[in-house]
């Protein structure tokens, strides 16, 4: 194919979105492998190709002067403040999607949001991939991949007490399969190995602790051919010795724990089932650490490799 062309957004203003975009696109190897339309708002410190409205809050280069007069702002300043950067990143995010189902970039990347910031800002989203989702029409799932380990959550941002309802037949279902067109077609796997990781401790003792990983996980996973379930405990530590390709998580923090203690800073979240590849880095906004010099890109700049070689690898 061509030179790839890879829509970049900028995420929420206030965090270190855009410090680690300029980071990212400065690097040599990035620079090199792709062209880039960087979306989000002027006055970030980072030249945009496409100007999502404008900000003048004072983040990035700016952000230590800003800072010193947050004391002197009110609440409800704040509060609109919070509610114009998450605005401003929901407009990019569908700015983003237009791009690629038109064609004109292959494939995106984005920085990190705050989800309270984009709820506050009219989107009702609780974060990228489900406003993807929404976007696109496209049934998802969320994988967290780095060289040591690959997880999928079976659901995502909801809270523990409704898991239970939303583990049900059809959800795991196409969580599976998802799991396996995505390792198949983005990842170059032919015969991926998938496990599944337990709902509840030790899968439940034979019912001791809990019935759902004998009547609900154990049946799916047999007739979706898949391994599991497996004790969450163990199963993640069964992937990493290379016995499978890839842990699908019940719910979001067992599996989004296993990943960032196995791989912080270097993971890559990447959203199966879109027409178009979308990766981010492992990490969020970091608003504390913003302007201070101290965000870190590596995680970034593997989301742009992985990105890429998802685009190259799906290329006609």
């Amino acid at each position: 194919m061509t030179r790839p062309t890879l829509a970049i957004t900028l995420g929420d203003p206030r965090g270190i979105g855009p410090e680690i975009v300029r980071a990212a696109l400065a690097t040599r190897a990035v620079a090199s492998a792709a062209d880039f339309r960087v979306l989000g708002p002027p006055g970030t410190g980072v030249d945009v190709t496409d100007a999502i409205g404008a900000w003048d809050e004072g983040v990035g280069e700016h952000a230590e002067a800003s800072r010193s007069t947050a004391a002197s702002r009110s609440a409800a300043a704040d509060a609109e403040r919070g509610a114009r950067a998450g605005r401003l990143a929901g407009l990019a995010i569908e700015r983003a999607v237009q791009l690629a189902q038109r064609g004109e970039v292959q494939g995106i990347v984005t920085a990190p949001i705050d989800k309270a910031a984009l709820h506050a800002g009219g989107y009702d989203f609780p974060g990228h991939t489900e406003m993807l989702e929404s976007l696109t029409g496209a049934p998802t799932v969320m994988m967290l991949a780095s060289d040591k380990l690959r997880v999928v959550l079976a659901t995502t941002h909801i809270a523990l007490r409704d898991v239970p309802r939303a583990l049900n037949p059809d959800r795991l279902t196409r969580t599976i399969r998802l799991t396996r067109e995505g390792l198949q077609q983005s990842l170059g796997i032919a015969q991926p190995r998938i496990a599944l990781a337990a709902f509840n401790p030790h899968a439940g003792d034979r019912g001791r602790f809990g019935d759902e990983d004998d009547t609900l996980l154990r049946p799916i996973a047999e007739r979706e051919g898949v391994a599991g379930p497996f004790p969450a405990d163990t199963a993640f530590v069964r992937a990493m010795r290379g016995e499978f390709d890839c842990v699908i998580a019940p719910y979001h923090d067992v599996g989004m724990t296993a990943i960032k203690v196995a791989s912080f800073g270097k993971g890559v979240n990447i959203t199966l089932g879109l027409p178009f590849p979308r990766t981010s880095p492992d990490h969020g906004t970091a608003l504390d650490i913003a302007g201070k010099g101290m965000a870190d890109a590596s995680s970034f700049v593997e989301a742009i490799r992985v990105c890429l070689s998802i685009v190259l690898r799906r290329a006609p």
